[in-house]
């Protein structure tokens, strides 16, 4: 395959997609409260999950190269790479291990390393997500095993590491970023509808069009704000900022409506209305 546009590793960084990994861990620390050491732990996992994030950017960039889906990305890691798929895949593979390195410790130093029970499953998810002749990345599942990892496998394992409890508020977190992440998935799929099809990427936009995709991460972003309000009610979040929430999350829901969704159309306000309630809450004392 000629070479094409050369790609920096700044470009295929793009920092602003590691949000996605960033925010469980900060949503967790908001709602479980951890104190102490427990708050170290949190943050060791926290990266962890940056870091396999990261790998399975990697493996998905180089499994779609492989495949034939989205060679026209100007950010993709093969491109940085200068097309070659094995050094792209060791780089993904050095990413896993330096997560799974952090992760392991930060459940050793917790005390809580049975935690891997729902995190290997997980991390198998993730694996066979770009893996194999045919990843579940392009089947019908691609979307669930979204939803799955990051809210049940990255939410309730940063939870459980964080000490807390599995409860309401906790369900109601995995809720919120399993819509949140699989929103930011299908906003991504509408103008890769024709590449995805004729690599035989069977995505959620290919088998409904984008039309009902846009709608589809639309639905799923306002179930975000929806259930992160619902879990800060129930964790005594203030009453005036809580109407405040969810007026700013209502304002942002109907411009997503009246625009085409696109992940930082998705993934900003998300942070945004987050990191505003933790400022309220630290504020609040």
């Amino acid at each position: 395959m000629a070479l094409h546009q050369k790609t920096t590793w700044r470009q295929a960084l793009n920092p602003a997609v590691y949000l996605i990994s960033l925010l469980p861990g900060i949503a967790v620390w908001q709602l479980a409260e951890p104190q102490g050491k427990a708050l170290l732990w949190l943050a060791l996992a926290t990266l962890a999950v940056v870091l396999l994030q990261h790998a399975v950017n990697l493996f998905n960039d180089t499994a779609d190269w492989r495949l034939g889906a989205d060679t026209e990305k100007l950010d993709s890691w093969v491109r940085a790479h200068g097309e070659n798929l094995t050094i792209t895949r060791l780089h993904g593979t050095l990413s896993l291990l330096a997560g799974a390195i952090l992760g392991i410790t930060a459940l050793l130093a917790a005390g809580r390393l049975w935690v891997l029970w729902l995190a290997i499953p997980v991390a198998g998810l993730g694996f066979l997500y770009n893996a194999g002749p045919r990843p579940l990345s392009y089947t019908w599942l691609g979307e669930w095993v979204t939803g799955l990892c990051y809210g049940p496998g990255v939410v309730g394992g940063l939870w459980l590491t964080s000490g807390a409890d599995v409860n309401p508020v906790a369900v109601l977190a995995m809720l919120a970023f399993a819509a949140l992440a699989t929103a930011l998935l299908l906003s991504h799929q509408p103008p890769q509808i024709d590449t995805d099809r004729a690599a035989g990427k069977r995505c959620f936009a290919v088998r409904y069009g984008a039309a009902r995709t846009r709608r589809a991460a639309r639905g799923l972003f306002l179930l975000y704000i929806l259930c992160l309000g619902l879990a800060l009610w129930l964790n005594g979040f203030p009453a005036l900022a809580l109407a405040a929430y969810y007026l700013a999350g209502g304002y942002t829901a109907v411009r997503l409506v009246r625009t085409i969704p696109s992940p930082p159309r998705i993934l900003l306000p998300a942070t945004a209305l987050l990191l505003a309630t933790l400022v309220v809450q630290l504020l609040s004392g």
